[in-house]
């Protein structure tokens, strides 16, 4: 990631009370030119996929070769994910918020000269609404940005994640000072109680309710109490933590030293995947820099409080996010969930009171103790108190991260923020939860999103992926897919699981084939809840989730593959067959190019067919055809 920040380097010192740290961030304030213009550059992965560091490079470049004068010399800024990824690479620039989307290094020159120095747009690079066209230049002019509520989200995109200086200069660990030095732990776990914060991570148990319980034991036990991270984010399509614990790794170490402070526990762990290296480095980073300023380690800002912190790498199972599975591989055994005779808060780590919450949940720490657990808790709706982050992906226009207060309708995330299903068509089916969560039809779209309006609906929030899906996507599919997903990761310890998934998935394959029966359809509603009944952990225990959902909402889907042997979506690939419109086909070649086995064949300028002894149903031409003239049925 490009080194820059608008805080200058400062000679580094320990802090050691709530006036130094006050001071030092007074230094930093006052070092900033609030006039200086910023490129902010986005480094988070979708950008990174997407080169934004050469984009970032580029008009560095640029910047020297215009010749501008050192006194207004506008600095490149590197940060974490802004959230609309399927934009990226992202540039925005301050002050104004002018908004310039899918970048490139050959755009940097432009820039540079029309908007830095002239002070004119680049309007091919502005965002245009997908349903009017309409250029919509700056970012608070995007529907996208300006209906959400950003809290956790609220400082990712503008500041540096490698730099605590950055951090500091928008308020960074004064909740800290203000729990350390103003309130008792008792204090502090009332505040979190009385916010009504649920747990981010997919069960939204009540926080405070946890770390109450936590305590109990303690007082019964004896010390020590540990605090753990949980950054094993798993889920297809879930990136949330991710780029939190990338682009603001600051937040989640400020409220995971808070909620230390409030439980008494001298050390944390934090259980990252190790398929999140960039979120390693940042959080190291962070834990180096916070100790080098006292705000970690021993007697935090002189409070007498001592408090470390290391990082655990997930090593690549699913099933660690589950918590006695994540407990059982900090403590470097196998990764396989227990049986859950007794809570964690009573023995977790070693046997020890353990509180465990998801990166998410642990981020909105410092917010409810900076504005209070009554501001949170009227954040939202009754019993689903705050906001809460999703990510949005699939067939919608704005893929990227949005955070909303809870309650708030699916249509407003996925047709409002999302900026719906690209050619103006409706959306078919939203998944929830993750590969544990179920499939809610566009019937439903006025269904509240919140934690039991959507298990009422028969899915969950889980950890808060959202996939939205299309009249392409057919739902036994989609069923099969998640129970495959859940079949490889499942660690087997259980028959309900190791077996009954795998049962579930051997069914779904022969609905994909045209195969079985209406009977067929009542046993496997029979097997899922056996397999919800009695399986070790919410691995299993959820795991039918998609199947029954599915079967509840789209049942019609389901007698269509048996019964008649057709897959309305045309995706079940014995059950279609591809063949070209003569009257739409203009002999362009574009599907015969395309076809991996040649089955395409025609003559220039004349109408092609597809010989359907050599086609294999990869859809390739349907893709590569400009003027839909590839049919399925």
């Amino acid at each position: 990631m490009t080194q820059a920040s608008t805080a200058p380097e400062f000679e580094k010192r320990r802090l050691t009370s709530t006036e130094e740290l006050e001071a030092f961030r007074q230094e930093i304030i006052e070092s900033i030119d609030p006039n200086q213009t910023q490129v902010i550059v986005c480094h988070g992965k979708g950008c990174l996929a997407n080169n934004s560091p050469d984009v970032a490079s580029a008009l560095e470049k640029a910047i020297e070769g215009a010749g501008l004068d050192a006194n207004v010399k506008p600095l490149v800024k590197a940060t974490g994910c802004h959230g609309c990824c399927s934009r990226g690479p992202l540039v925005i620039i301050e002050p104004g918020g002018i908004f310039y989307q899918k970048v490139s290094p050959k755009d940097a020159e432009d820039i540079v000269n029309q908007t830095l120095v002239n002070g004119e747009k680049v309007e091919r690079l502005l965002y245009k609404d997908p349903d009017t066209d309409e250029i919509l230049p700056t970012v608070d002019d995007i529907p996208y940005y300006n209906m959400q509520e950003r809290v956790v989200l609220r400082d990712i995109g503008y500041v540096d994640p490698t730099d605590i200086n950055d951090t500091l200069a928008r308020g960074g660990y004064k909740s800290l000072a203000k729990a350390l030095f103003t309130m008792t732990p008792e204090e502090v776990v009332q505040e979190v109680e009385k916010s009504g914060l649920r747990g981010r991570g997919g069960a939204g148990f009540p926080t405070g309710r946890k770390w109450r319980g936590a305590l109990a034991a303690k007082e019964k036990k004896g010390g020590p109490v540990y605090v753990v991270v949980n950054g094993d984010e798993g889920d297809p399509g879930a990136f949330m933590d991710g780029n939190i614990m990338e682009g603001d790794p600051h937040l989640l170490l400020e409220g995971f030293i808070i909620g230390a402070y409030a439980l008494g526990a001298e050390q944390g762990y934090m259980y990252v995947r190790a398929e999140y290296p960039l979120a390693i480095k940042h959080l190291s980073l962070a834990m180096e820099q916070a100790r080098e300023l006292g705000l970690l380690g021993e007697n935090i800002l002189g409070s007498g409080f001592n408090f470390d912190v290391q990082i655990n790498r997930g090593a690549g199972a699913f099933v660690c996010g589950e918590s006695t599975a994540l407990f059982t591989s900090i403590e470097g055994r196998a990764g396989e969930p227990r049986p859950k005779y007794v809570r964690s808060v009573e023995e977790g780590l070693w046997g020890r009171p353990t509180v465990l919450n998801n990166v998410e949940t642990w981020a909105n720490v410092p917010r409810v103790i900076e504005k209070g657990g009554d501001w949170f808790a009227g954040v939202g709706v009754p019993h689903s108190t705050g906001t809460k982050v999703f990510s949005l992906v699939g067939k919608v226009n704005n893929v990227g991260l949005v955070e909303v207060p809870m309650g708030v309708p699916l249509k407003k995330i996925v047709e409002e923020i999302g900026g719906g299903v690209p050619g103006g068509k409706k959306f078919k089916a939203v998944q929830t939860g993750g590969p544990s969560g179920g499939c809610l039809p566009y019937d439903m779209k006025d269904t509240p999103v919140d934690f039991d309006s959507l298990i009422k609906a028969g899915s969950m929030m889980g950890s808060g992926g959202m996939i939205v899906m299309d009249d392409r996507d057919c739902m036994v599919d989609v069923a099969r897919y998640f129970l495959r997903f859940l079949e490889e990761e499942s660690c087997g310890k259980c028959i309900p699981c190791r077996l009954g998934v795998t049962r579930m998935r051997e069914m779904l394959d022969d609905f994909s084939q045209g195969k079985g029966s209406a009977q067929d359809l009542e046993d496997l509603k029979s097997l899922a809840k056996a397999i919800q009944d009695g399986s070790l952990c919410a691995l299993g225990g959820s795991a039918p989730n998609p199947v029954l959902t599915t079967m509840q909402y789209f049942g019609q889907e389901y007698l269509e593959h048996i019964e008649n042997q057709k897959c309305p979506a045309g995706v079940c690939k014995d059950l279609i067959t591809y063949s070209i419109d003569p009257e739409k086909c203009t002999g362009c070649g574009a599907c015969s190019r395309a076809c991996p086995q040649d089955a395409v064949t025609g003559e220039k300028k004349k109408p092609h067919t597809i010989m359907e002894d050599k086609c294999i149903r990869c859809g390739i031409c349907m893709e590569s055809c400009k003027f839909d003239a590839v049919l399925v049925q």
